[in-house]
This record gives structure tokens, C-alpha cells and sequence, in this order.
């Protein structure tokens, strides 16, 4: 059974490079037009959770997962639909999302178990 601590620290991991990977792949590495593009605003939502999921709020841990599954649906879209850089990219941003989500789920999980055994 991993710790709390670890999964924190995992899906805190995960969310900061989710951010960033977004960043990087609409301004610099790939982006759809020459220059950067507006598709860089999809970073914006991801700082909504951060401060909760840097903090271990079980609240945040609890929703985040939702939103994520965006970034997880685009990252299926695109690397079904592009090639070369933005397909490998694509493939990043899934594996990003996926262990996002299943460490934010197994950290709620594993936060009520305790609780449970504290009571």
C-alpha cells in the first residue's frame, strides 16, 4: 500500500509536468500555427487544482481526476489523428493524465482508509 505521502507527492509530480507539457507543446515544440497559438489557454484550468493537490486536500483530490480526463481525451484524439512530434506528445500528455488520475483516486482512497482507522 503506498503513502499518503507518496501519492501526494506523485500526483503533484504528474499534475506540475501535465501543466508544463502543455505549455511547451502549444508555445515552442509543436504548436498548430508557427509562433505558439491560443491552444496554450488549455494549461489555465490545470492551475485550479494545484494549490489543493499541493497541499493534499482531499476535496481537490476528489474532482481533479474529472478534469483531467480532458487532457486524457485530447491526448487520445490527437495522438490518433497527428504524427511525428505532436503524436509522441499526445502520448505524454495521456501517460500524464493517467497516472494523475490513479494517484489522486488511490490518494482518496488510502486518506479515507485512514481516517476509518483512526476513528
Amino acid at each position: 500500500m503506498p503513502s499518503l505521502k507518496f501519492l501526494q507527492a506523485l500526483a503533484s509530480a504528474s499534475l506540475i509536468a501535465l501543466i508544463f507539457l502543455c505549455l511547451a507543446w502549444e508555445l515552442w515544440l509543436a504548436p498548430i500555427r508557427p509562433g505558439g497559438s491560443w491552444l496554450v489557454l488549455k494549461a489555465l484550468p490545470l492551475l485550479i487544482p494545484l494549490m489543493g493537490i499541493l497541499k493534499g486536500k482531499r476535496y481537490t483530490y476528489q474532482w481533479a481526476p474529472i478534469l483531467v480526463l480532458a487532457y486524457f481525451s485530447e491526448g487520445i484524439v490527437r495522438g490518433w489523428s497527428e504524427r511525428g512530434l505532436s503524436q509522441l506528445l499526445a502520448f505524454g500528455e495521456i501517460a500524464l493524465s493517467v497516472v494523475f488520475f490513479t494517484a489522486a483516486v488511490l490518494y482518496v482512497k488510502h486518506s479515507a482508509l485512514s481516517r476509518l482507522s483512526r476513528a
